[in-house]
C-alpha cells in the first residue's frame, strides 16, 4: 500500500488540465490508487483539488518504470532513459498556472542543492509554446529543461500517476525509473521535496 501524508502544503491548485479522454480513461482505470477511487466516486477529495498531499510508494509496491520522451523548449530531445541510474524529479506545469509560478523558485532551489548528488529535474509543460517556456525559465530562474508536451504523449506515459486536473503535480522517480513518490499540488516549502529526494536516493543506492 502507498502512504499518503497531508498538511505539508496549502490547498492551492485551482487550474485544470485537459489531458483528453484517453488519459482520463487511463487514470480512472487505476483501481489501486485511492485518489482515482475518489475521483470515480465523485467526492473530489485529494484529486481534483490537488491539495498538496504526498504519497510515498514502498519499493515492493512500485510499478514498472515510466518510459517517456519529448522535445524541450530549446528543441533538445529529453528521454527517461537518459536519467536511469539517478533519481529524477518530474514536475507538470504551465505558465498561466499561479501555483506553478509560486513553486518554480522552490523547485529550482532543490534542483541546485541536489544536482551535485546526481539528482535530475525535468518539467513537463502541458500547454505552452516553446517561446513561453523559455520566457518563464528566464523570469523564474529555472535552469532545468522541460518537455513541451502539446500532443500529450509524455503525459500519457504517466496516466496512472498524474490526475488530469491536478497541475502542478510533482513525481519522484527512483533510480530504475519507477514512481516512488507524488506531490499533488503546489510545493510551498522545500523541506518535504528535499526529504523525499534524499530518502529515495538513499534507498535506491542500497
Amino acid at each position: 500500500m502507498s502512504r499518503t501524508r497531508k498538511g505539508g502544503f496549502a490547498a492551492t491548485v485551482t487550474a485544470t488540465l485537459g489531458l483528453g479522454l484517453v488519459l482520463l480513461v487511463g487514470i480512472t482505470g487505476c483501481s489501486s490508487d485511492p485518489l482515482a477511487e475518489q475521483y470515480r466516486a465523485g467526492s473530489n477529495k485529494n484529486y481534483i483539488a490537488g491539495d498538496g498531499s504526498v504519497t510515498e510508494i514502498p519499493l515492493a509496491n512500485r510499478t514498472e518504470p515510466i518510459v517517456f520522451s519529448g522535445l524541450s523548449e530549446t528543441g533538445e530531445t529529453l528521454a527517461s532513459a537518459d536519467y536511469l541510474g539517478n533519481v529524477l524529479v518530474v514536475n507538470f506545469w504551465y505558465a498561466g498556472c499561479a501555483p506553478c509560478r509560486a513553486e518554480a523558485p522552490l523547485l529550482e532551489k532543490v534542483h541546485t542543492a541536489t544536482a551535485p548528488n546526481g539528482v535530475g529535474f525535468m518539467g513537463v509543460n502541458v500547454r505552452d509554446q516553446p517561446e513561453t517556456v523559455v520566457t518563464f525559465d528566464k523570469t523564474f530562474g529555472v535552469t532545468y529543461p522541460s518537455i513541451v508536451d502539446l500532443d500529450g504523449q509524455a503525459q500519457l506515459s504517466f496516466a496512472s500517476n498524474v490526475p488530469p486536473n491536478a497541475v502542478p503535480t510533482t513525481l519522484i522517480l527512483d533510480r530504475k525509473g519507477r514512481v516512488a513518490a507524488r506531490i499533488l499540488g503546489q510545493i510551498s516549502d522545500t523541506s518535504i521535496l528535499t526529504t523525499l529526494v534524499t530518502d529515495i536516493s538513499a534507498e535506491s543506492a542500497s
